[in-house]
């Protein structure tokens, strides 16, 4: 049997999300917001409208806050509580719908707070793209809560979307 042969190159070996203690402090306007996501996921996250390469945009967040999905901007400036989710929303609107999401992002918030929860998503993210990327898998599957265990299952399908996409389509 042939031995398998992953591709892991230095920008998906060093993917990291900004843990809740590297969000910034200070609430920042709508563009500093878009280009704080830009710079993070970008590499990682295909574009909605093939004309514009942006993933963020300004009328994005708005439809969130518009559709209940973010909490609106307080004196049109957004928190780390409203980066977080941001970061979470992007990244799961890559697989999931938007319903879909609120109903994972409750889930998550049943058993811990927004930092803790969010920290987590991160933590496991990063986990699940390296192991999807080198061919190892995860240990320890059965001491898993239904909520860690279903995280574990989200994050994943995000992490085999990007493979393909990178691996075999070359997106």
């Amino acid at each position: 049997m042939a031995e398998k042969k992953f591709i892991v190159d230095e920008e998906i070996k060093n993917f990291h999300l900004p843990r809740w203690n590297e969000i910034p402090n200070i609430d920042l306007y709508i563009d500093q917001v878009v280009s704080l996501l830009e710079n993070y996921l970008s590499n990682y996250i295909n574009s909605d409208n093939e004309k514009d390469d942006k993933i963020v945009t300004k009328t994005m967040i708005n439809n969130y806050v518009k559709h209940d999905v973010i909490n609106p901007p307080i004196n049109k400036k957004y928190n780390k509580e409203h980066i977080a989710y941001l970061f979470v929303i992007f990244i799961l609107k890559q697989i999931y719908s938007m319903e879909e999401i609120k109903k994972l992002i409750t889930l998550a918030l049943t058993t811990s707070s927004v930092d803790q929860a969010y920290n987590r998503f991160c933590s496991e993210l990063e986990k699940a793209i390296k192991m999807t990327f080198t061919g190892d898998s995860y240990i320890n599957n059965d001491r898993l809560s239904q909520e860690q265990y279903i995280l574990r299952n989200v994050v994943q399908s995000f992490a085999n979307k990007l493979y393909v996409q990178k691996v075999f389509l070359k997106n």
